[in-house]
């Protein structure tokens, strides 16, 4: 966009010039505004936390920070144990310290990571921490046969295909080819012998399935606010208007995945978002429609405070307490015959 430099130069010469008139929004005078401006937010996203979450919720949701060492990487469950993976890390030049999740590492100074030897020989992978709670939600056992109803990009499906020891059957699904291919690639790269990749959409009826899950995995599409301070831009692409449609698509997941939930299987729901409409809502209306489902306690292997914060129908975690992504994660079990 050559055509704009000129433009562009003479605003920012103009800002240099001015900046000392410029008058800031005063927080305790128009919170709202302050929020707008210095937290760089639509409007309607802040009118709608204050409606959800009160004024100080909102706040700490807007203005949270992502601190020094946020990346996350966990070990490849089939070639390191944590300890062996830690004499790992010690080989490094990298910063680390663990995460409060099981197998989460926060490393910081690590440049270009997906470059490194080990990285591309398979000993670790980059996932994020509320993401590893969602999969260890499912408590997957050698031999099992779980699916994983919206794969990519494939981080879960390998956590479970490599807590299960590469046994069993780990199918996971993906709608779009492109992303499908991302899951392929990363299955290469760890050596998952147990892991089946489909081109796919959950939504579709597949009686051949019904009732033969151990366990379902939905890691539901969303408006990703859980995740605002890593993807800044969506809650530019996002309006309101489009929530309800996101939510209608994750009811329809949920009720065509839970068929395929076998008696005494377990079903697990999760977003990357802070919206109750996509979390908690979501789950007390499938539990009124699907009455054979019932919530169950969140694993022993959580931390302690994410268990005291479950309620009876979830998890809601938030970036600015928890330390971790904006998640909602619902465990349930459907019930014996």
């Amino acid at each position: 966009m050559e055509g704009a430099s000129g433009f562009i130069n003479a605003v920012l010469r103009n800002l240099v010039r001015q900046k000392d008139q410029i008058v800031w929004p005063d927080r305790e005078k128009d919170l709202k505004q302050y929020l707008h401006i210095m937290g760089n937010n639509p409007e309607w996203l802040i009118e709608k936390l204050f409606r959800v979450y009160g004024e100080e919720t909102a706040e700490a949701i807007l203005m949270y920070e992502k601190p020094e060492h946020a990346m996350v990487i966990r070990p490849n469950m089939l070639k390191n144990t944590d300890e062996a993976f830690e004499k790992l890390l010690n080989r490094k030049p990298w910063k680390w310290r663990r995460g409060i999740v099981p197998h989460a590492y926060l490393i910081g100074g690590a440049v270009e990571i997906e470059k490194d030897e080990d990285y591309q020989r398979g000993l670790f992978s980059i996932q994020g921490q509320s993401s590893l709670l969602a999969a260890e939600a499912v408590q997957v056992k050698p031999g099992m046969r779980v699916l994983d109803a919206c794969a990519a990009p494939g981080g879960k499906a390998a956590y479970l295909s490599e807590t299960m020891q590469d046994t069993g059957r780990v199918f996971a699904w993906e709608i779009h080819e492109k992303r499908a291919a991302l899951i392929e690639a990363m299955k290469k790269r760890l050596r998952i012998e147990n892991l089946r990749i489909s081109v796919r959409d959950a939504q579709t009826p597949k009686p051949d399935m019904e009732g033969t899950m151990d366990a379902v995995l939905l890691d539901a599409p969303c408006t990703g606010l859980g995740v605002m301070e890593e993807k800044p831009d969506l809650k530019f692409r996002l309006k309101e208007s489009d929530i309800a449609a996101i939510a209608q698509t994750q009811t329809s997941l949920l009720n065509a995945v839970s068929k395929f939930v076998k008696p005494g299987g377990t079903l697990v729901y999760s977003t990357c978002s802070i919206l109750p409409e996509e979390g908690a809502e979501q789950i007390r209306v499938f539990l009124e429609t699907h009455p054979a489902f019932s919530v169950r306690p969140l694993p022993v292997s959580y931390p302690e405070a994410f268990r005291q914060e479950q309620s009876k129908v979830g998890l809601q975690l938030f970036s600015f307490r928890d330390h971790v992504e904006g998640f909602f994660i619902a465990r349930m079990q459907r019930q014996s015959d």
